[in-house]
């Protein structure tokens, strides 16, 4: 059977495909083996630039563009060379660093080949590469978050005025605004994103079991920690000095909980929303074509914020499953981790899923200010909170209680 959309396993390869387009290039196989290309030739380049590593002679102009254009130009023909290879390493890292051999044999850059992967562990390559993926998938997901939440921001400032009765423990209590409510959503949302904005992804490139122990027995006079800093942040992400054979993913964890507050803020207004819908103080605008339900020609059901909140979930637990699991590990290693983060995109696909189905429900939406109102009037005693606090400011008695027996 052929793989398509109606043969996916995942509704993220499947049904919801178009929703999550930008993340395939990302989380993909095809993303982490582009990747893994980058750091390996990043890494060459760095060892050719160093003076002290001369073995690894200095790269001329050409040779310089050469290689940083293999990196910049992986299409999926090369990434299935690599899977062919990889059926008889059965070693996805080897793998690399055998297509890179095959690339580099008919230039010049041939008398570097055995600097390919030199000092590495398959971690050093693995860790920055899921870290670029994170780089990157994140700048997919704040894009859309900031889109949600700027939606939200204007409805605030649209509806800044317009009165309407507040629900305590599901009891009407004091009026508030609908815009003024809508403000605390899109102030939290920016409050969590902001958070996710101070994460930089950390990395690590020093060896088998984080030492260094095959880099300095090479070149003992080599400053080896400083060279990896140097690979590390020129792809924009910052150094962990202090690793097993893994990075310990503790920056990993810290970025999913970031992720899982920003989703718990949108999944609390989904149902607010959905509250809201169902009271009458938001009505819906049909789509043509659309059908509500199959049997009852009248509704309009709230499917994008329900579709929003499941979808909210399942990133959630994906997410709180891998940040939970993923800082563990067994002393200097072990391989838990490794299929635990392939799944990575599917945390990010969710969100992406979720994110959307709120903004199509927002455009969905009008305020019924008349339901507005009625609510109000049907609850004057709403009233009853202000009164007994002017009560206080004049003096008299017992103002809550007097209220209260009226």
């Amino acid at each position: 059977m052929n793989t398509d959309k109606l043969t996916a396993i995942s509704p993220i390869d499947g049904r919801y495909a178009s929703k999550c387009e930008e993340l395939k290039e990302v989380f993909s196989e095809y993303g982490l083996i582009k990747r893994r290309i980058l750091v390996e030739c990043t890494w060459l380049e760095a060892l050719c630039d160093d003076k002290r590593i001369k073995e690894c002679k200095a790269l001329s102009a050409r040779e310089r563009k050469l290689l940083r254009e293999i990196a910049a130009n992986v299409t999926c023909e090369d990434a299935q060379r690599v899977k062919d290879i990889e059926k008889t390493t059965n070693h996805d890292v080897k793998a690399i660093e055998y297509f890179l051999k095959e690339k580099v044999a008919k230039s010049s850059l041939k008398s570097r080949t055995e600097f390919i992967h030199f000092g590495c562990t398959s971690e050093d390559i693995n860790n920055m590469s899921h870290a670029l993926m994170l780089r990157d998938g994140k700048a997919v997901l704040r894009k859309v978050m900031d889109e949600c939440t700027a939606k939200i921001a204007a409805m605030a400032k649209e509806y800044a005025k317009v009165p309407m009765l507040a629900h305590t423990h599901g009891q009407p209590a004091s009026p508030t605004t609908v815009g003024k409510e809508l403000a605390v959503v899109s102030a939290r949302l920016k409050r969590q994103a902001g958070e996710i904005d101070r994460l930089v992804m950390p990395a690590k490139m020093n060896g088998a079991v984080g030492n260094f122990n095959a880099h300095l027995s090479a070149y003992p006079d080599v400053d080896w920690e400083k060279l990896s800093e140097k690979v590390i942040r020129s792809l924009g992400l910052r150094q962990n000095r202090l690793t097993t054979q893994i990075e310990s993913h503790d920056g990993i964890a810290e970025l999913f909980d970031a992720i899982q507050r920003w989703n718990s803020v949108l999944l609390d207004f989904d149902r607010d929303v959905w509250m809201y819908v169902s009271m009458g103080y938001f009505k819906q605008r049909t789509i043509k074509g659309e059908i509500g339900s199959s049997t009852m020609p009248h509704k309009v059901n709230p499917i994008d914020f329900e579709n929003s909140e499941g979808n909210l979930g399942l990133a959630n637990a994906v997410m709180g499953f891998m940040a939970r699991k993923l800082p563990i590990s067994r002393m200097q290693r072990d391989l838990t981790d490794s299929t635990t983060l392939r799944n990575m995109g599917v945390g990010f696909g969710y969100t992406l899923i979720a994110i959307r189905s709120t903004i199509k429900g927002l455009g969905k939406l009008e305020l019924n200010a008349e339901r507005l109102a009625e609510d109000l009037d049907h609850n004057w005693e709403v009233l009853a909170e202000p009164i007994q606090t002017v009560m206080r400011k004049v003096g008299m008695d017992h103002p809550y209680e007097r209220l209260k027996e009226l």
